[in-house]
């Protein structure tokens, strides 16, 4: 007979209860030991700083031109907080973490309507949730992607709302979803939720207790959802497509969608990459045997609306995106709660999911991981490998391998093992931060570069950068002025030499010149920052050859 998970503990402390603490301490240990990193964390505060300079809350801008990759809802959010603490780092580091944690609640609820006569679905699925390391990594980092999982599991909690219900209030709560969803991240957010809503014939009948609405009500009000969605995207894109000229219009009415699905700019990788990487994502489930055996339920639970509805969910997406040109890994961030629904059902109702009492493969492979983090100075590596190794703190493994132990030497019924195999995974996010923070801020840390380029503002000298800026200064150093980009046009950097006597120049190399002597060095990444006088450049044009 299967082993249930228990619908809760006598004292209520469930496991979103367990999920949201440990989401608490992952974040905030990420956010007190590691610096912005860039050029994505310090590009979208130095847009969201543009927008609180300028009062321009309708177009964003990056550099002193429009920024059309992103819509504006994160960087109305960072303002926002501006507005209400003041400026400060904290809080736009914070938002898209804060979605994450609205996604272990909402994943918590929409478990709920998809079968309510299983409770402990609702109780053990954000664990199962936030132990992916991948997802645990990624609620730290200040992305677009946590928004836009959240937006999705509103939206497909509306419609599963609208379906048990039959009543409207479902599909606007879906449409108004769809709508910032769209300002977190574009049309992206209907090849979340579209596949679903429109395979409903398929997944509906299969709802526990059934559904109380008719297909023509069903496909209507999806039409409404999205009709409305699109409107209140639309609210802002209008406006800010006349407002921000032609090309801005193009941009986000139509060249950064249709870019990325033919022949992406920027991260192109073949159609088969995501199936390649997703293993690694899902770890440390991929290697606990008791989910395997578990998974040998799944065809006796396809029945299931609520499991169709996963499927779905999930194998649409991982199509669409394997299909289109460009790929990240954490475009698919919003189809991990269909995993973690799927699993936590398949734990709870399979009588396939029966094994050992401890977890020992998963924590075996924390343990590992922390004894060689613990012996890496030891290793016989050389190169960049060894360089990586002596800028971290190594002694931090001890702290996972410890948890580890402990972990293993406790017997474990299967809510047990969810919840430790979910803190192990969170120890093993905390410790790679502590074990990285030297090693991070020894090469990401802009913020030292920052701080003197706002003296050589401040004293009025104007500021070129040599190659491609990303706006990686701007909100570090609250600068106030653009950037000149003179790397990349031999014109602009004579016309900026000509004009500018007493500014300065910040270039990168592998070797730095030994030709003069540049203002102040500093390290990033495997490269040499330096920033150079103007006069210097003139004197010595050859210094411009980076090597």
């Amino acid at each position: 007979m299967t082993e249930r998970i228990p619908a809760h503990l006598g004292n209520r402390f469930t496991g979103l209860h367990a999920a949201a603490g440990l989401w608490l301490a992952v974040v905030g240990i990420a956010l007190f030991v590691r610096p912005l990193l860039p050029v994505d964390e310090t590009r979208y505060l130095a847009v969201a700083w543009d927008m609180w300079l300028q009062g321009n809350y309708l177009v964003p801008h990056l550099n002193g031109e429009p920024y059309s990759h992103k819509p504006p809802l994160l960087f109305w959010l960072m303002t926002g907080g501006w507005h209400l603490f003041g400026v400060n780092e904290w809080w736009p580091r914070l938002v898209a973490p804060l979605f994450g944690l609205g996604c272990l609640f909402f994943t918590a609820r929409l478990a709920r309507i998809l079968w309510p006569e299983r409770p402990e679905i609702a109780d053990w699925a954000p664990m199962m949730l936030f132990g992916c390391v991948f997802w645990t990594l990624f609620t730290t980092l200040t992305m677009f992607d946590m928004i836009l999982a959240f937006f999705t599991l509103a939206a497909l909690i509306g419609l599963v709302m609208a379906a048990r219900t039959g009543r409207w209030r479902g599909f606007i709560a879906a449409g108004i979803a769809i709508g910032f969803g769209g300002l977190a991240k574009g049309p992206a957010i209907l090849l979340h939720i579209l596949p679903v809503a429109l395979t409903a014939p398929w997944w509906l009948p299969g709802l526990t207790g059934g559904a109380s609405i008719s297909l023509p009500r069903w496909f209507a009000g999806v039409g409404v959802s999205v009709f409305l969605g699109v409107a209140i995207g639309l609210c802002w894109a209008v406006p800010a497509g006349l407002t921000g000229g032609e090309e801005y219009r193009n941009a986000i009415f139509w060249g950064q969608s249709a870019g990325r699905i033919v022949k992406s700019f920027a991260h192109a990788r073949p159609f088969w990459w995501y199936a390649a990487v997703l293993p690694a994502l899902i770890l440390p489930w991929l290697i606990w045997p008791v989910l395997w055996k578990a998974c040998r339920g799944l065809s006796a639970g396809f029945s299931d609306g609520g499991v169709r509805l996963c499927v779905i969910w999930f194998l649409a997406a991982f199509i669409v995106f394997s299909l289109i040109s460009g790929k990240q890994l954490h475009y698919l961030l919003p189809e991990f709660p269909a995993l973690a629904l799927l699993a936590t059902f398949l734990l709870t109702t399979s009588p396939e999911a029966v094994g050992e009492k401890r977890p020992w493969l998963p924590v075996g492979a924390a343990l590992a991981l922390g004894l060689s983090l613990l012996a890496s100075p030891t290793l016989p590596v050389t190169g960049r490998i060894q360089e990586t190794i002596a800028g971290i703190n190594h002694q931090w493994g001890g702290l996972l391998a410890v948890i580890a132990v402990l972990v293993l030497l406790r017997p474990a019924s299967l809510a047990s093992q969810i919840r430790c195999l979910t803190v192990t995974a969170a120890a093993a996010a905390v410790v790679l931060y502590l074990a990285a923070a030297p090693f991070l801020h020894t090469r990401y840390d802009l913020a030292p570069l920052a701080h003197d380029l706002k003296a050589y503002e401040d004293a009025g000298k104007p500021i070129g950068d040599f190659g491609k800026y990303y706006g990686q200064y701007h909100f570090a150093g609250r600068l106030r002025k653009p950037i000149a980009e003179i790397g990349l046009d031999r014109r602009k950097e004579r016309q900026f030499i000509a004009e500018n006597p007493n500014g300065v120049i910040i270039a990168y190399y592998r070797n730095l010149p030994t030709i003069a002597k540049p203002l102040k060095t500093y390290r990033f990444r495997r490269l040499t920052t330096a920033i150079w006088p103007v006069k210097t450049f003139r004197e010595h044009p050859e210094i411009g050859n980076r090597r």
